[in-house]
């Protein structure tokens, strides 16, 4: 079953990115590359919920 997760960078904290996941197959937190607006780069983005 697949869920839905937020996105938070980790140097800013923004939460700009909503994603899916299937918790069966990744059971741990989703850690992804994303631009970030604020930094204008790529950032590691955390899965927070």
């Amino acid at each position: 079953m697949r869920i839905n997760i937020l996105l938070e960078a980790a140097e800013t904290g923004e939460r700009i990115y909503l994603t899916s996941k299937n918790r069966r197959n990744t059971p741990d937190r989703l850690e992804l590359k994303k631009y970030s607006p604020k930094l204008r780069r790529v950032t590691v983005f955390k899965e927070v919920k």
